[in-house]
C-alpha cells in the first residue's frame, strides 16, 4: 500500500456541502487521477482510504460482501485501504465486522464460495451453514450503519485532515492533475498500455468503427450514440454515430460487412468485411 505524502485534493465548495458532497468530491478527484493514469503510489494515501471505504460501502449495499469481493481485482491492496480508512475514521464496529467477514469468506471452500457469490436463487433454498453465516454478516452490516454511518464518518474525517489542497473549479483540478501527470517518467508506456487494454475490452461495434476509420484514413474522436431506427437500403437497422477529424459519420452492419456512411449524402466512405472471429478485412 502507498505511503506517499501527497495532499488530499478536494473542491472548495464541497466543504460547505453535505456529508455526501465531501465524500463524492474525493471520489471524483481520485477517479479523475486514475483516468489520467496516475497510479496509487501517486495519489494521497488518505484520499485512497476514503475512496475505497466508500467503494466498499457502495458494493456492500448493492450485494453484500459478495459484491465487494467480486468487484475487486486486487483484494490485498484494496482491503488494506479499507481497513486503514475504517480505522482512521473511528469506524471500529465496521472494522471488526469487515475483518470477521473477510476471514469467513476466505474460509469458504470452492463450492460454498460459488454459492455465496451466486446469491440465493430461491428464497426456500437451504444455504450451506458457512454461506448462511456470511449472509447474516451482510445483514449485520446494514444494521450497523444505523449506529456507524460510514458516509458521515468518512466526511467528518476528510474535513479534519490537515494535509488537504482545496481547489476552486474544474479548471483548477484539471491543471493540477496535468501538472502531476507531467512528472510521470513512464507516461508514454502507461498510455500505450492503457490504450491496448481499452482495445482489448472494447465492444465489437467500437472495433468495427475504429477499423473503418483506419481504412478511410480518419481519426476517431468520439462514438456519440446508437440509433436503432436508422433506415439503410429501405430497412430499419441499428446505426452507430461517431465523430472524426473529418466530421460526423455513422456505421451500419449488413450480413458480413460494415459500412462507414456520410449521414448527409449517404455516401459509403469505407467498408470492411468480418468473419465470426471478428477479424476484419478491407472490403
Amino acid at each position: 500500500m502507498t505511503t506517499n505524502e501527497y495532499a488530499v485534493v478536494l473542491m472548495q465548495d464541497s466543504l460547505q456541502g453535505s456529508t455526501e458532497d465531501v465524500v463524492d468530491a474525493n471520489v471524483n478527484v481520485v477517479n479523475e487521477m486514475y483516468s489520467a493514469l496516475l497510479s496509487a503510489e501517486e495519489i494521497a494515501a488518505d484520499a485512497l482510504r476514503s475512496y475505497f471505504v466508500d467503494f466498499y460501502l457502495t458494493q456492500a449495499l448493492a450485494g453484500g460482501f459478495a459484491q465487494y469481493a467480486f468487484a475487486v481485482t486486487d483484494r490485498e491492496e484494496v482491503d488494506a485501504f479499507v481497513r486503514g480508512g475504517l480505522q482512521a475514521m473511528g469506524a471500529t464496529g465496521h472494522l471488526d465486522l469487515f475483518d470477521r467477514t473477510a476471514a469467513a469468506f476466505a474460509g469458504l471452500n470452492d463450492d460454498d464460495t460459488e454459492a455465496y457469490l451466486d446469491g440465493a436463487l430461491d428464497e426456500s433454498e437451504e444455504r450451506p451453514s458457512a454461506v448462511a453465516a456470511l449472509d447474516q454478516l451482510d445483514i449485520d452490516f446494514e444494521s450497523l450503519l444505523e449506529t456507524e454511518d460510514l458516509i458521515a464518518l468518512n466526511a467528518a474525517w476528510l474535513r479534519s485532515l490537515d494535509n488537504v489542497l482545496l481547489l476552486d473549479g474544474e479548471e483548477a483540478l484539471a491543471a493540477h492533475i496535468a501538472g502531476r501527470v507531467a512528472l510521470v517518467p513512464d507516461l508514454a508506456q502507461r498510455q500505450a498500455d492503457a490504450e491496448e487494454e481499452a482495445l482489448a475490452n472494447a465492444p465489437t461495434f467500437e472495433l468495427i468503427i475504429r477499423e473503418l476509420c483506419d481504412v478511410a484514413g480518419y481519426t476517431l474522436e468520439k462514438i456519440t450514440m446508437g440509433d436503432p431506427n436508422y433506415i439503410h437500403d429501405g430497412e430499419k437497422t441499428l446505426a452507430w454515430h461517431f465523430t472524426t477529424d473529418h466530421g460526423d459519420y455513422l456505421m451500419v452492419e449488413e450480413d458480413d460487412e460494415a459500412f462507414m456512411i456520410n449521414p448527409e449524402t449517404t455516401e459509403i466512405i469505407a467498408a470492411v468485411e468480418f468473419d465470426d472471429d471478428e477479424e476484419f478485412a478491407t472490403a
